[in-house]
């Protein structure tokens, strides 16, 4: 992906039961957790439960490692804000109008600020419910809703660390401790059921690459095609997504869908990223529309070119400017043509994130890292270019690609 080119519940043990995959085949080992169904107050407005995610496991160990750093780091606790590592870490993810909170003491139990009773297990020690709706009417200060909740407990420590700023005077500052980078940190090495969410969120994106490759044809316009694939992953998925990509345009390079037909001879470079409970998937495809040029044929062959040697390169230890540099040696100019952005980023919560591959990064491949390659070429007679997109995870010997959709630029039109 580039970026825009415009402007007091207490858990019971349950018993082991295989993870299945959206299409229902077993997969990794470890509790699936369900979305809390009973976060709306209409029953026709709920999200509904599906066998994919995270596991209690997984939460309980990224628990586990966060104590850690909480003794090395001489903290009390950590409080937790931002919705996605509240998620990473006990399971729960709720509606965008809450604001929940997770308590992890050092020493003692993790607590979770609710809205409200949850509805399935959760990798939590005691769960308070936080007084964030009145007669089914939502109060102004959520975050103060929580903290209110958490108050007592709060009040026993010094040093907390928190991940996310919180507003003056809802706190006091001098007990807050910047714990932003150490949540960088840990969620950087991806655990084994992050790495079998992703595979399942990147299985959607490569069904909605599937529609688009069949229905892409000249006449279709950007925002109805936009609008299918958005379609496509919903009801996939069947719950709120977050971001869903930012490059849309055909025949252009740009990123809101526009109200345009495209045409014989234009390439539709489509930057999907997926979003589901706050993890990503990031891929490209780009498709021509009718049979392709000589120069954009040519052009394709090179980027192919290009993943055959950074692939053989990548391995743990390996520098991303290093990576950056032999791609961009292969492609800068090739043909008259231009590479005028970053080979690739890390994925995880955030669509770019470490590793870093560009000329001014010190970042290096690590073991658990989830990254991209993105090789493209840019050209008016390419009308406008091609980029291929592709995830990958690292492991102990090497790398391991994620991402299967084929990246031929045939399409349905």
């Amino acid at each position: 992906m580039l970026a825009d080119f415009g402007e007091g519940v207490k858990p019971q043990p349950i018993p082991f039961q295989p993870f299945k995959s959206l299409d229902g085949q077993p997969g990794p080992g470890g509790v699936p957790i369900p979305i809390d169904d009973r976060m709306n107050h209409s029953a026709g407005d709920c999200m509904t439960l599906e066998t994919f995610g995270l596991t209690l496991d997984g939460c309980r160990d990224r628990q586990h490692i966060l104590r850690e750093y909480l003794r090395s780091l001489k903290l009390d606790a950590a409080l937790l804000v931002d919705p996605r590592h509240i998620y990473s870490l006990s399971g729960y993810w709720g509606r965008a109008v809450y604001r929940p909170m997770l308590l992890i003491e050092r020493d003692g139990p993790a607590v979770l600020a609710l809205p409200s009773p949850p509805a399935a297990e959760l990798a939590a020690d005691e769960v308070v419910v936080s007084k964030a709706a009145v007669c089914c009417t939502l109060v102004d200060d959520q975050a103060g809703a929580s903290l209110a909740a958490l108050r007592e407990r709060l009040d026993r420590f010094s040093r907390i660390g928190c991940d996310s700023g919180l507003r003056a005077g809802v706190f006091p500052a001098e007990k807050l401790i910047d714990f932003l980078p150490t949540m960088f940190a840990i969620r950087r090495c991806k655990d084994e059921d992050e790495l079998a969410f992703l595979k399942q969120i990147i299985g959607v994106t490569e069904e909605v690459y599937g529609y688009a490759k069949a229905n892409l044809r000249a006449g279709l316009t950007e925002v109805e095609l936009w609008a299918s694939m958005f379609r496509v992953a919903s009801e996939r998925f069947g719950e709120t997504l977050g971001e869903f990509g930012n490059d849309f345009q055909i025949g252009a390079l740009g990123s809101p869908p526009r109200r345009r037909a495209c045409e014989p001879g234009e390439i539709a470079i489509l930057d999907l990223s997926l979003v589901c409970r706050g993890y990503h998937s990031d891929m490209c495809r780009s498709f021509v529309i009718g049979p392709p040029s000589d120069a954009q044929a040519k052009a394709h062959s090179r980027i192919l070119e290009v993943f055959s040697v950074i692939e053989r390169m990548a391995r743990p230890g390996v520098a991303g400017r290093v990576l950056y540099d032999a791609a961009r040696d292969m492609l800068e100019g090739y043909e008259g043509w231009s590479f005028f952005h970053h080979l690739g980023h890390g994925v995880g919560m955030n669509g770019h994130e470490a590793p870093r591959l560009h000329g001014e990064s010190n970042d290096r491949l690590e073991v658990g890292d989830v990254f991209t390659f993105e090789p493209g070429l840019y050209g008016p007679d390419l009308k406008p270019g091609l980029r291929i997109e592709q995830m990958y995870h690292v492991g102990e010997k090497g790398i391991e690609r994620l991402t299967s959709f084929p990246v031929d630029m045939a399409c349905g039109g």
